[in-house]
This record gives structure tokens, C-alpha cells and sequence, in this order.
């Protein structure tokens, strides 16, 4: 029997025509529009146009993929279909009234997005938007189309081939299942490995730098400077900006009307400053020591986040409050920004900050009791999820700590996931009260960690978290569970009236406001100001001379001297 040599050729054309076609499922594209309309609705941060067309085009295959696959699912279990005629009346009707929705959604975008941006005090949006929402929408959504017709058409190839040995519904399924289990396989694997290595290596470069204006110190106070053991240029681009930075003991003396500041304490080790995990442990240990960082009032564990950056707000506001008697110790665990890190070092993060804390908890165990510093830990992001860690840790029970801060902590954090769970009955899941406050209490500033029903015990554990916070309130649940954060007796002054729940949008809306989490003003998103950190540790620490006055005048004094007009 002669071979035909064209048949190849042809099978792989229907297979690019199937790719690019420009055929499209009229369930799909019903479905599409309904995703692309919910996908309009605010969430928790304003968006840029472009991250709406990202959303928009995302949300639209979504809709477009769950139609299909409704569809494929409802014809491969052989069930009724509805007459011809009657489907497309059915269909006509459905489409007017969700063009009707889209409509309707489109006129009331820009409302919504403005009334979130006045909310967060920011500028407004023009109609001009509308034009970059519908170009990267349009991009987005045919990629991810294309991708999925790619897809198709391997199961397709797949389930011919075992149709030769199989019944065809269960040669079917089982491509299905066979080409779902290696895409897994390529995302989790190949592909995840891959973006890690690929990252590490584009990343790690920008350690090298320095930041502009950040001179190597010169005293015996800090890490970095010609007293240290860990070199300036070891410290990492974030560690040299810290050990750089914070207030002078001429700084402190002005804002606390003092004349006997002490200059703070700040040490550090970058993942170049020893070769393994151990030395850089036993490093940042020696640099303690060295320092003098045990021989002050308060010592505190700073667990950083990604490429090893700590919150100058932060670290600067208890320095002031105790006028440098202050010790701060920080570590970077890696190269990659917080985003990153967040996925791929949540193993790292945890095991080095135990490891860190027991090497120092173990050397102030030998010192005075009367004479040795109290110990605070603080993390910021994934560094609340190292600090978790510690908090979770048997050797903290020997020798409890004075407290805890963790701001902005991640929807990871197990066990913020469970106070949040079981907090007291009636109270707020964005700011809960557990077990009437007596360790542990929740503030977004402002007078909530006075919200206690019962006596703040002496070992405090603070929470400091935005309601706006995507990082703390994404959660994988969101696709099919509607959060208590939205109703209206919970939701927060900072979350839009207008922000709605629908299954999978509203996931993939909070999961795309994760990006953009820094880029609002302070007191909202993933962005903490001076005033909160200052009210967080005055009550961690139990110093009530920090009002909201004084609280406010520290802010000022600090965003003069960041802006070059302080002392």
C-alpha cells in the first residue's frame, strides 16, 4: 500500500490550525465574559492599568477554561442536551444580559478604583486607562489561550495513542490525567527549579552593589567597619545599608532631649561573609560580643526578608525609644527579593532562624540575670514566619523571650493562620483578640493593642498588620470561600464598601495585589509607617510614655532626618 508523504504534514497543520484558530466555544466565551466583568471589581489595593489588564485577561481564560471544560464534562457523561433552537435563544438571552453586566461593570470602574486611590491617598485615574487595560488584557489572555490549545492538543495526542489498547472515554480520561500529572511535574519541577536558579543568578548581582550615599562606618559599634570580623563588602547590598544607617547618638540626644545617647548597636552577616550556614551563625554571634551588643538594655533579633533587608522605620524607632541602648542583629538567607523568597526559602528562613536564636540565647544564658539584656525578636514578611519558627521552638520555653513584633506577617505564618482561627468569639478577623489578649494582640496602630479583655502578661507578642495587606490576607481558600474580612460588620475602614466576593476571581485579584503590595503609602498595603511601629513597640515593650503625640513628633523627626534635614 503506497505512503502518502503529505500525511504528516497535514496532521501537523490541523494541529496548528486547532492552535490558531480562530474558532472559539460559545460557553467559553459566555463564561469569559463573566469573569472579565467580576474581574473589574476593586480589591484590596488600587491597580494600575496594567495590572487591571493582567487581572482582566487572566480572570477572562479563566472563565473561558472553566466553560470548556463545563462543556467537554457535560457531552463526555453523555448527558440531555437542550434543543437547538431553544439553546440558542438561551444562549442570546445569556449573552445580552452579560454584556449588559460588562457594561455596567466598565462605567463603574473608574469610580471604584478612585474611590479605593482616595481612600489610600493617592491620585485619581483618567478615562485614558481604558486604553492600556485593553491592549495587555488582549495580550495576556491570548497567550494563556495559546498555552492551553498547546495543551489540548498533546492530551489529544495522548489519548489517540492509548485508544489503541484502551476504550476511548477511558483513554480519554487517563490522557487527561497523564497530561495534567506532567505539566505538574514541569511547573513543580523542571520549570520551578529552573525560575529559582535563573533568579538566584540575576540576583545576586545586585548584592554587589552599593546603594548611593552609603559610606562604610567607622566605629567599633558596627558590623562592616575596620573593627569587624565580617568585611563591608561581605554584608550584602541591604546588610551595608543597614549597618550604615539608623540614628547617631547626636540624633537621639535632640529628639530625646538628652545628653547621654548611646550610638545603636546594629550587626550583621551576608551570606558572603562566611561559607556556610554554621559560620555565619557563629559569626553574627562573635560580632554581638565584639560589639558590646549583650552589655546593653535591649537586644534585638531582627529575621530579614529576602535579600536581607530590614525596615528602616522599624529599626530606627526602638533605638530612639530606649536612645540607643539598643542592639540589633540581622542575617541575610538569600539573594532573591521578597516575592520570591517567600516560595523558595521558607525552609531556609526557618531553620537558620532557630539556629540563629538558640546560638545566641545560649551565650546570654551564661550572663547576669540582673545585667543582661532583654531579648526581642522581629520580622517583617517572611521574617514573622522565621520568628514563628523561633516562637514554636523547645528552647524557648528554658528561657522566654520579652516579646515579639511581626509585621505584615504572611498568609504562610501557621501560627497567625490559627490564633485568627480561634479568636475570640464576636471579635474582628483583620484585628482578632485571642484568649482576651493575655500574650498575644493584633494592631494596625492607634490605640488597638489597648483592645486586651484580660492583664497584658510580662512575655508579649505583638502582631502589626494593614487590613489592606494582601500578603497577609491571600489565601488559596479565597477561590471558593467568600472571607470574614468582607462582611459588613468586619470589613475595615481601608478595604472599598464595593470590594464583592466571587469563586477563583477573587483569589486571582488578591494573589495579583501580592506585586503590588509596596507600591502604596505607608499605613496601607504592605507598607508600615514610623507611628505604628512606634505604637507596636511601646506596647511590646511596656513603655507608656509613648503617646500619640510623642509617637507622631518621632515620625516627623524621622522623615526629616532620611530626607537629609535632621541633626
Amino acid at each position: 500500500m503506497p505512503v502518502d508523504s503529505t500525511a504528516a504534514p497535514k496532521k501537523r497543520l490541523r494541529a496548528r490550525r486547532t492552535i490558531f484558530s480562530p474558532w472559539f466555544n460559545r460557553i467559553g466565551l459566555l463564561t469569559a465574559l463573566l469573569f472579565a466583568s467580576l474581574s473589574l471589581v476593586p480589591s484590596l489595593l488600587p491597580r494600575t492599568p496594567v495590572t487591571q489588564g493582567l487581572v482582566t485577561g487572566v480572570a477572562m481564560m479563566l472563565g473561558y477554561g472553566i466553560g470548556v471544560g463545563l462543556r467537554a464534562l457535560w457531552r463526555f457523561f453523555e448527558l440531555p442536551i437542550i434543543p437547538t433552537r431553544a439553546r440558542r435563544t438561551l444562549a442570546l438571552i445569556t449573552l445580552v444580559a452579560l454584556l449588559a453586566l460588562l457594561v455596567d461593570r466598565l462605567w463603574r470602574y473608574l469610580d471604584w478604583q478612585n474611590g479605593v486611590r482616595e481612600l489610600f491617598g493617592m491620585t485619581t485615574l483618567s478615562m485614558g486607562v481604558w486604553v492600556t487595560i485593553t491592549v495587555v488584557a488582549a495580550l495576556s489572555g491570548t497567550v494563556l489561550l495559546l498555552i492551553a490549545r498547546t495543551t489540548r492538543v498533546i492530551v489529544r495526542a495522548i489519548a489517540h495513542l492509548l485508544s489503541r489498547f484502551l476504550p476511548h472515554r477511558l483513554a480519554h480520561a487517563l490522557g487527561i490525567a497523564v497530561s495534567s500529572v506532567g505539566v505538574w511535574l514541569l511547573v513543580t519541577g523542571v520549570l520551578t527549579n529552573a525560575f529559582f536558579t535563573g533568579a538566584n543568578w540575576t540576583f545576586s548581582p545586585v548584592d554587589l552593589a552599593t546603594a548611593p550615599g552609603v559610606e562604610q562606618p567607622q566605629n567599633h559599634w558596627r558590623s562592616g567597619s575596620p573593627y569587624s570580623y565580617a568585611s563591608w563588602d561581605s554584608l550584602g547590598r541591604q546588610g551595608r545599608n543597614f549597618v550604615a544607617g539608623g540614628p547617631s547618638a547626636q540624633d537621639l540626644d535632640t529628639f530625646n532631649k538628652t545628653d547621654d545617647a548611646k550610638t545603636p548597636v546594629r550587626v550583621y552577616v551576608g551570606l558572603r561573609s562566611a561559607e556556610s550556614a554554621e559560620e555565619r551563625t557563629q559569626l553574627l554571634l562573635d560580632e554581638l560580643i565584639r560589639s558590646g551588643g549583650f552589655e546593653r538594655e535591649a537586644l534585638v533579633l531582627a529575621v530579614t526578608t529576602g535579600t536581607g533587608w530590614l525596615d528602616a522605620n522599624a529599626m530606627s524607632t526602638i533605638e530612639y525609644m530606649y536612645n540607643g541602648d539598643t542592639a540589633i542583629a540581622g542575617y541575610q538567607y538569600s539573594y532573591l527579593p521578597s516575592w520570591i523568597s517567600t516560595l523558595a526559602d521558607q525552609d531556609v528562613v526557618r531553620e537558620e532562624s532557630v539556629a540563629t536564636f538558640r546560638a545566641i540565647q545560649d551565650y546570654w544564658s551564661t550572663l547576669d540575670p540582673d545585667s543582661r539584656p532583654d531579648i526581642y525578636l522581629f520580622g517583617l514578611s517572611l521574617g514573622s514566619y522565621g520568628v514563628e519558627a523561633i516562637l514554636r521552638s523547645p528552647s524557648i520555653i528554658n528561657e522566654p523571650i520579652a516579646g515579639a513584633l511581626m509585621a505584615g506577617p504572611t498568609f504562610l505564618n501557621p501560627m497567625h493562620a490559627e490564633l485568627t482561627e480561634e479568636r475570640d468569639w464576636g471579635t474582628s478577623p483583620t484585628l482578632p483578640i485571642f484568649d482576651g489578649g493575655r500574650t498575644v494582640r493584633f494592631t494596625a496602630g492607634g490605640d488597638n493593642l489597648t483592645r486586651g479583655t484580660g492583664p497584658w502578661g510580662p512575655s508579649r507578642i505583638v502582631y502589626l498588620q494593614n487590613s489592606s495587606d494582601p500578603v497577609v490576607f491571600f489565601s488559596p481558600e479565597l477561590a471558593w470561600q467568600r472571607p470574614a474580612w468582607l462582611d459588613n460588620g468586619d470589613r475595615p475602614a481601608d478595604v472599598s464598601p464595593d470590594m464583592g466576593w466571587a469563586p477563583v476571581v477573587t483569589m486571582l485579584q488578591v494573589a495579583i495585589d501580592l506585586a503590588a503590595a509596596d507600591g502604596v503609602p505607608t499605613g496601607h498595603g504592605h507598607r508600615y509607617s514610623t507611628e505604628q511601629f512606634a505604637v507596636a513597640w511601646a506596647g511590646l515593650t511596656g513603655d507608656q510614655t509613648w503617646d500619640h503625640q510623642r509617637n507622631a513628633s518621632l515620625a516627623e523627626f524621622i522623615s526629616k532626618d532620611q530626607a537629609g534635614l535632621g541633626s
